[in-house]
């Protein structure tokens, strides 16, 4: 054991390197380990950090960003056991990036509000990455993303080029044209039309999304957990009545459904879905 890092009384970044780097020598577990098989876990370390600043909770969160650190010192070893880079490599690209993509701080660029910030940054990111055009930057947003949040991403690109409606009443347009286009697959009994024209409609809700200002992703989650709590009222309700829901007519259930609906509307929190 290393005694030295094992009763320290205050710890650095520096000795979380070492100890993952001792971790990577003597436990079986931390050894054997790959960037694929913990891949996942920086995956749900990082959505824990998510739930964290949702609920508010400053002593989670702490935790939380304790563990997504890790990942990223534990991905570095690895490689740094390759020979590629190290954790120091990784600091030191984070830094000159940001330098390098706040001209108006570290330079003699102006920009006067938010917006101009981060057209500067798209535009040296652009240069910086050799994309060519808006397509090409398309692309590159990471498909591993979930569908309405890239599909939000690559709108915004699109609209920064002029490539958008005039105002919201043409994403609605386009909404309910993509309505009857999944109508038209359902009568014909057309499986991949049907698939393809619910994509479709999902993409002009994101799109109408976009236009509110409002994260389609946080909204949909909302929902969920919405429905599930209105869900348990009506199996609450209807077990207090006596009835079996496998066996109740869609009206007595709908009936519930209103109930939980009307019961809970005063409840339920409004949540700020605006995209900052």
């Amino acid at each position: 054991m290393d005694y030295t890092l094992a009763f320290k009384d205050k710890y650095t970044v520096e000795d979380l390197v070492k100890i993952m780097e001792i971790l990577r020598v003597r436990c079986p577990w931390d050894k054997e380990q790959t960037h694929e098989s913990i891949r996942k876990n920086f995956i749900e370390e990082t959505y824990e950090v998510v739930e964290a600043i949702d609920t508010g909770d400053a002593d989670l969160l702490k935790e939380e960003l304790g563990d997504v650190l890790l990942q990223v010192v534990f991905h570095s070893q690895i490689e740094t056991e390759k020979g590629t880079f190290r954790f120091e490599d990784v600091v030191e690209g984070i830094c000159r990036k940001l330098i390098l993509r706040h001209p108006h701080i570290f330079g003699n660029v102006i920009a006067g509000n938010a917006e101009e910030v981060l057209r500067n940054w798209e535009t040296i990111k652009k240069a910086e990455k050799g994309i060519e055009n808006t397509a090409h930057s398309m692309r590159r947003i990471p498909k591993m993303l979930p569908a309405l949040m890239r599909s939000y991403k690559v709108q915004k690109k699109a609209a920064d080029v002029g490539f958008d409606w005039d105002d919201v009443g043409g994403a609605f347009d386009k909404l309910y044209e993509e309505i009857e286009e999944l109508k038209r697959a359902v009568e014909e009994g057309d499986l991949a039309q049907q698939e393809e024209e619910i994509g479709d409609l999902l993409f002009s809700v994101v799109n109408i999304s976009r236009f509110l200002k409002v994260e389609p992703e946080k909204s949909l989650a909302g929902a969920v957990d919405k429905f599930i709590e209105r869900f348990s009222a009506v199996e609450e309700m209807a077990k207090e009545i006596g009835m079996d829901m496998t066996k109740a007519t869609i009206e007595e259930l709908d009936e519930l459904w209103e109930r939980a609906k009307e019961k809970g509307f005063q409840q339920e929190p409004k949540s700020n879905c605006e995209i900052k």
